[in-house]
């Protein structure tokens, strides 16, 4: 097994270090978990994403470098030596953008994932509820399809939603059949966290600082068109970002 790298990667992270060297902040960005540094770091993805850097394993169409496996682990690891920014868009980047390239439909896609490279809307998880802690098969937040079949009005309440204090959206699952149970009659959601209805209450961590948040839903009107995949496939698009989670992409 040769396990030197070719000239084609000593090239890509060449290229990699002297974009990194001359755009990576000179001073440390405040942490995210407070208002000031959030809007930092999302800056920062938009500073990315001008040089076709924020995602560089998405499609070239879609703005990333179409790369591989090696090439993403050279990037992380100069990404790390440079000591450049953690990634405030982890969730939307790294789990929904995937996801989104495989189940969301083209205009989904066309709206969502520009939005998402640069910045512009941050993303927050939407999968713990009080009484259901991690098992998102438990979850009973709902969402009523309406009689005239163009949005769903949501109700419940997620809990421990990272990044939800200053996000912009949030992508869980929400229970479509009221008679299912588990894993049965759920439905993927992206749910706008400025609609109305909707409440964020920020959770303090042990810094004091709110790294997390709870949000509450209270007959909040989200349209049809934000269901990803169809309704009660929910499990499966789920797992597929459970995947992505639980993967090399999010623990780089």
């Amino acid at each position: 097994m040769d396990l030197n790298f070719t000239p084609e990667h000593d090239a890509f992270r060449a290229e990699v270090r002297e974009w990194l060297a001359a755009n990576v902040p000179a001073e440390p960005l405040k942490t995210y978990d407070t208002e000031e540094g959030f809007q930092q770091h999302r800056e920062w993805e938009a500073k990315m994403n001008e040089g076709r850097w924020g995602m560089v394993t998405w499609p070239a169409e879609l703005g990333g470098r179409d790369a591989d496996l090696i090439q993403w682990l050279i990037f992380e690891e100069e990404y790390f030596r440079a000591k450049a920014p953690s990634r405030v868009n982890q969730n939307g980047i790294f789990l929904l953008g995937p996801t989104l390239m495989e189940y969301g439909t083209d205009e989904q896609k066309a709206e969502i994932l520009p939005k998402m490279a640069d910045g512009t809307e941050v993303w927050a998880q939407g999968w713990s509820e009080p009484g259901a802690g991690s098992d998102m098969a438990a979850i009973r937040s709902t969402a009523k399809l309406s009689e005239c079949g163009e949005y769903y009005i949501v109700n419940g309440q997620k809990t421990w939603s990272t990044r939800a204090v200053w996000a912009d959206q949030c992508f869980g699952m929400f229970r479509t059949d009221p008679e299912s149970k588990r894993h049965k009659g759920l439905t993927f959601i992206l749910v706008p966290l400025d609609l109305e209805g909707i409440t964020v209450n920020p959770i303090p961590q042990l810094d004091g600082l709110p790294g997390f948040a709870e949000i509450f839903f209270d007959d909040v009107k989200v349209p049809v068109n934000r269901r990803l995949g169809g309704e009660g496939q929910g499990w499966e698009v789920a797992m597929a970002t459970a995947g992505f989670e639980r993967g090399l992409m999010l623990r780089s």
